[in-house]
């Protein structure tokens, strides 16, 4: 089975690292043209040029802050200048830094929701007009496993990632008379800077090396291992092509089995 994306656009948020690199790759392998977003104009100069030397296809990048719904609306100004509405919108974007909820600020709250909703949705405003007159349309969120059991020391993040899933569940069943398929990913601990980031500050919390962090961790997962960005990856592709039309509202675990709940 090969799932085909040729003809499509697809607008990959934080495409410069991790899982959003792995998805911008490997939709630029199945037929996508492409758009990658992330806040560092080198990083992003630097992956345009691997990706666009990778596949025959023409490719983008737009630097925006999702932090910043200001710089959000000036990406979304260049897109309507270029002329390009994605048909497939990755949603990804890094976690608020770790902490107890209890210490939480309330500027670490507002920061979260523009970055992991505020974004999405005014990214989603824009190519709904486009989706719904062809009917056709892909919305994909890499959201967490906290969705479904809370990870310790990850108190903001566990909550916003939350409202994610009910932002993205609501609109699901808002867009599926249109053809419009709207899903979330996820993952459980993947090799990204964002789990060393997590594995640093617990190390640090308890004045323990990170290999302890690490084997504690590996311990929960019964595949014993953490989970590669394209792995991610493969299932976006699924869920982004045309045999995933029929599958909408929901959240897919890719976790190693770690995720207890049924």
């Amino acid at each position: 089975m090969k799932l085909d994306l040729s003809g499509r656009t697809a607008l990959v948020g934080g495409a410069t690292s991790g899982i959003g690199w792995a998805i911008a790759k490997t939709f630029a392998q199945a037929g996508a043209r492409v758009v990658m977003v992330a806040r560092t104009e080198e990083r992003l100069r630097v992956r345009l040029e691997e990706l666009t030397n990778g596949t025959a296809h023409e490719h983008d990048a737009i630097v925006a802050n999702y932090d910043d719904p200001d710089s959000v609306l000036t990406l979304i100004e260049k897109l309507r200048e270029e002329a390009i509405v994605p048909d497939i919108i990755i949603n990804n974007a890094g976690g608020p830094p770790p902490g107890s909820l209890t210490e939480a600020e309330r500027d670490e709250f507002h920061c979260a929701l523009d970055r992991l909703i505020v974004a999405s949705h005014q990214i989603v405003q824009y190519a709904l007009p486009r989706m719904r007159a062809t009917r056709w349309g892909r919305i994909l969120n890499v959201i967490s496993t906290s969705v479904r059991q809370p990870i310790e020391g990850l108190g903001v993040s566990n909550t916003i990632r939350a409202a994610t899933a009910a932002w993205a569940k609501t609109l699901s069943m808002e867009l599926a008379p249109y053809g419009i398929t709207v899903n979330s990913i996820l993952p459980g601990a993947t090799r990204t800077e964002r789990l060393e980031q997590i594995i640093a500050a617990r190390a640090a919390a308890r004045g323990i090396e990170k290999r302890a962090v690490e084997e504690e961790m590996l311990r929960e997962i019964p595949l014993q291992r953490f989970a590669e960005p394209v792995e991610i990856a493969a299932l976006a592709l699924f869920l982004c092509s045309d045999m995933a039309g029929y599958i909408t509202g929901e959240c897919i675990r890719v976790d190693g089995g770690r995720t207890r709940c049924l």
